[in-house]
């Protein structure tokens, strides 16, 4: 019973194995996870200072990052630190402790982005695309830009590019006016709340985590991001101009999974890209290619990508509800961690504080989803709001819809 609660009842064909739901489907996704593994034995490339640093000049952090972004090593970490910190985030016992700062100011992120329906909130949401659009604002290229805090120490949050991010943009720069006193740097709020939205979020990665980037208080270059009108050709280039191949631009896409939109089409405000929003799952993957309820939305870059034979086989490996959860994670991890290194040019002197992060989830139930399935029919437009702010729906629904009660009224 809790997998059919967790399981949109309304699309269920798109939650099942595509080995179930596709007989003789079993042997093509392993044929699928056999290419992506060639393709894995691709060099990958190196960035920041880590191109110019031997082994022998790298430290254990170094040498741990050189070792994800080569995709030796897994990006994730279950170690965690469940002391009480020693002391207030001003006492001395506290300024003594690197990872002490960063356990309070996980303590108010993890508050701002968990909703009390378990999923996680529109702030959480917008974390994780604050942190792609600060580093992502660079390439090969360009000497300037990256994850280096510019998006919100500059005016380059007011660009179009940015649309939708006013409310965690707020809540960053007060969380930096707060603690940057003590040592936490924009650039590495940013990426800090990127990685805390993802773990808060229900089955998210914990992605190690690190600090000690320098802000630049200079605007990055412009045209570096994707449009939701971009072709798949044109995205995948952008993406490798930064170091991002397509397996790992279509691990990073998957991100889509818990949003709702508010910009690209303002007529269905609110609407998410897969059933479950505000859930870091791979429902996102199928759905792109299937026929989701009505009110999911999709974006025509993603359905592009989900085509382009360059995409497709990572696209089709996350598809599996079986075996694409734990695989999504794994190359999620990795993708991000070098996404939050682009244009970070003291990657070998960073610290790590990923032991102070929330517990991972790895499973969940939305008790709602009853009510949720309803809303993704189109139903209850009231709830949108509350929806997107990961408030728990049950007992919110007192009467039929109004399309109904109008219909009754009019007898």
């Amino acid at each position: 019973m809790k997998s059919f609660l967790y399981l949109s009842s309304y699309a269920l064909l798109a939650y099942l194995p595509l080995s179930n739901a596709y007989p003789g489907m079993g042997d093509t996704i392993s044929q699928l996870k056999n290419e992506a593994q060639e393709k894995r034995a691709e060099p990958k490339q190196l960035i920041g200072d880590l191109k110019t640093l031997s082994d022998s000049q790298l430290t254990t952090i170094g040498k741990d990052i050189k070792a994800i972004l080569l995709h030796q090593k897994d990006a994730r970490s279950n170690t965690i630190d469940n002391s009480i910190p020693p002391g207030t985030v001003d006492s001395a016992a506290c300024k003594a402790d690197l990872c002490c700062l960063w356990k309070w100011i996980t303590y108010e992120m993890t508050a701002r982005f968990n909703g009390t329906s378990g999923r996680c909130t529109k702030l959480a949401r917008g974390a994780v695309r604050l942190g792609f659009h600060d580093a992502a604002v660079w390439s090969t290229s360009s000497s300037y830009g990256g994850a280096d805090g510019s998006i919100l120490l500059t005016d380059e949050i007011n660009r179009s590019d940015n649309n939708g991010l006013a409310a965690i943009a707020t809540e960053m720069k007060n969380w930096y006016n707060k603690y940057n006193k003590y040592g936490a740097s924009m650039a590495d709020l940013i990426q800090w709340g990127a990685n805390v939205a993802t773990v808060v979020c229900p089955l998210g990665p914990r992605i190690r985590s690190f600090v000690g980037r320098k802000d630049n208080p200079k605007a990055g270059p412009t045209s570096m991001l994707p449009l939701e009108t971009d072709s798949a050709d044109k995205i995948i280039k952008l993406f490798a101009a930064k170091t991002i191949d397509a397996d790992d631009l279509i691990a990073l896409v998957g991100a889509h999974t818990t949003s709702q939109q508010h910009f690209v089409n303002t007529g269905r405000d609110g609407d998410p890209q897969d059933t479950t929003p505000g859930i870091w799952d791979v429902a996102f993957y199928p759905q792109t290619t299937a026929n989701p309820p009505p009110r999911v939305l999709k974006f025509r870059s993603d359905v592009g990508l989900s085509q382009d034979s360059r995409t497709k086989t990572p696209w089709t490996a996350f598809s599996d509800r079986t075996n694409g959860q734990e695989r999504w994670n794994d190359e999620y991890a990795r993708a991000y961690t070098r996404m939050s290194m682009l244009g970070v040019n003291n990657i070998n002197s960073l610290k790590e504080c990923t032991k102070v992060l929330p517990a991972a989830r790895n499973s969940f139930v939305s008790e709602d989803q009853v009510v949720l399935d309803m809303w993704l029919q189109g139903q209850f437009d009231q709830l949108n709001n509350m929806v997107d702010d990961a408030i728990m729906l049950t007992g919110v629904i007192t009467g039929p819809p109004k399309e109904k009660r109008d219909a009754e009224e009019s007898i």
